[in-house]
């Protein structure tokens, strides 16, 4: 696929995306900048093995992520991804940052988490960084990040938080080894909802 084919497929998935959300798709530099930035990276020879979409607040980041996710299955649907074979599992999973917290304490369902072939991470910055899970403290969502950067497992990240901040708290190993292993999207300071009243 091409990258203008890429391009076509997460405009036309954007755009249900919005509407599925009461709103108005509206194409606007930004959105057209975005989603061109993400359809090159998925159509490059040799990629990095995630994503970064960062940026204030409302400014699309967890739209595109869900525009992504619902290509990806239409994709699959329409057999695209045969030639990986039956065994590997399509589809990309979405977990709210906060809820890995919650997920962490069933050590069978983190396990899944881990293993899955296409995961994303929505908000993340707005969990603990340590948590207690039976008397121990823990750091579910870095634990999982290491695991799936030592695995080289596709992964998608969302977050409000600089790279200051990111280095801040989850400290420069995770910081650096998300220079390695992600592609940074930079979304503008607009907030579609607002512009969506």
């Amino acid at each position: 696929m091409t990258s203008f084919q890429a391009l076509n497929v997460l405009a036309a998935h954007y755009a249900l995306e919005v509407q599925r959300r009461h709103g108005n798709p509206l194409f606007d530099e930004n959105t057209e900048a975005n989603l061109l930035a993400l359809a090159r990276y998925l159509t490059q020879p040799d990629p990095k093995f995630g994503v970064m979409m960062c940026g204030t607040c409302g400014n699309g980041k967890t739209t595109l992520l869900y525009t992504l996710q619902s290509a990806i299955n239409d994709l699959h649907r329409c057999g695209h991804f045969e030639f990986l074979g039956k065994e590997f599992r399509i589809g990309l999973r979405i977990v709210d940052a906060k809820d890995i917290t919650e997920i962490a304490k069933d050590l069978d369902e983190l396990k899944q988490y881990r293993f899955q072939q296409m995961l994303a991470i929505d908000d993340l910055g707005k969990e603990p960084t340590e948590v207690l899970n039976f008397g121990n403290v823990v750091s579910p969502v870095v634990d999982l990040l290491e695991y799936r950067y030592n695995h080289q497992l596709f992964t998608v990240v969302t977050t409000n938080l600089t790279p200051k901040e990111i280095r801040e708290k989850y400290g420069a190993r995770i910081a650096d080894r998300f220079n390695e292993m992600l592609e940074v999207i930079r979304f503008q300071d607009i907030s579609y909802r607002r512009l969506n009243r």
